[in-house]
């Protein structure tokens, strides 16, 4: 048997508010909150459902204390469903989002941003129709 990915997990200062920025970005709910964490996602994981297939994986801000050091190693790519690309950059700015630059160099076909907490991420072309 395999193993399945199941969470994506984030450091952060503030889960709460990680969690309601990118419920915003992704369309996600909050599906569980503890002590320091806060988990997100499009659907609530069972154990039957995660075992019978690939499901896309939660995910769980998780409260540390140290700050954000250097450019991320592992990040997300989002792509705007039902706008284009320079418009879904717009929305993100509107809720805390901020261009980054990680070297990427002009003309590229991707937006680098990083969250409240300044992690990385691209906006990837457009899937509108």
């Amino acid at each position: 048997m395999t193993s399945r990915f199941t969470e994506l997990a984030v450091d952060c200062h503030d889960p709460e508010r990680q969690a309601a920025f990118w419920c915003e970005v992704l369309d996600f709910k909050v599906i569980e909150r503890g002590e320091g964490k806060v988990e997100i996602g499009s659907w609530v994981p069972t154990v039957e459902e995660v075992r019978a297939r690939q499901m896309p994986p939660t995910v769980l801000f998780v409260q540390v204390p140290e700050g954000k050091s250097v450019k991320n190693r592992l990040h997300l790519d989002v792509s705007p469903i039902d706008r284009g690309t320079e418009d879904e950059v717009a929305r993100l700015l509107a809720l805390g989002a901020t261009r980054t630059d990680v070297g990427q160099g002009a003309g590229r076909s991707w937006v680098v941003m990083a969250d409240p907490e300044g992690n990385e991420f691209c906006v990837l072309r457009t899937l509108a129709p």
